[in-house]
């Protein structure tokens, strides 16, 4: 059994099973969790919201990562478990990597999807990338 993983969310009801099967699975780990900030959402929200969103897109990035991370942490407390939460900001797949590779990690666990519409399309990817580089185990939920 590992004795550190870590989790992958992004709000995502796949990211959410996902914690469940870790919190399950090992109880006895060091579970963290890790929400990724994508600097790249910045120029998504100017497309869509225009500038007046674009300007806040780091603030609403922080708070959806607490919001997150929150969730999270209520449902390891279900658990009898407390989390280790974090919060890095760029690529995604890059920053869960290089996360598990410089803090011990013994196992991944992520949602295969993220949210939908196009954002399941870029957090399909993720799952793959990380899947395809760690060099740990990671499993993937669907």
């Amino acid at each position: 059994m590992p004795d550190n993983v870590l989790v992958a969310l992004d709000g995502s009801p796949l990211a959410e099973r996902a914690l469940m099967y870790a919190l399950e699975t090992f109880p006895n780990a060091t579970i963290t969790t890790l929400y990724v900030i994508n600097p790249i959402d910045s120029v998504i929200d100017v497309e869509t919201g225009g500038l007046p969103v674009a300007e806040d897109w780091y603030e609403n990035a922080q708070e959806r990562a607490t919001n997150i991370h929150t969730t999270a942490t209520d449902l390891a407390a279900e658990h009898d478990i407390v989390l280790d939460t974090v919060t890095e900001v760029g690529n995604p797949p890059r920053e869960i990597l290089d996360y598990a590779d410089s803090h011990g990690i013994d196992q991944i666990v992520m949602g295969s999807h993220g949210r939908s519409g196009l954002d399941r399309t870029f957090l399909g990817s993720v799952a793959e990338t990380v899947t395809r580089r760690a060099q740990i185990p990671v499993t993937i939920i669907g």
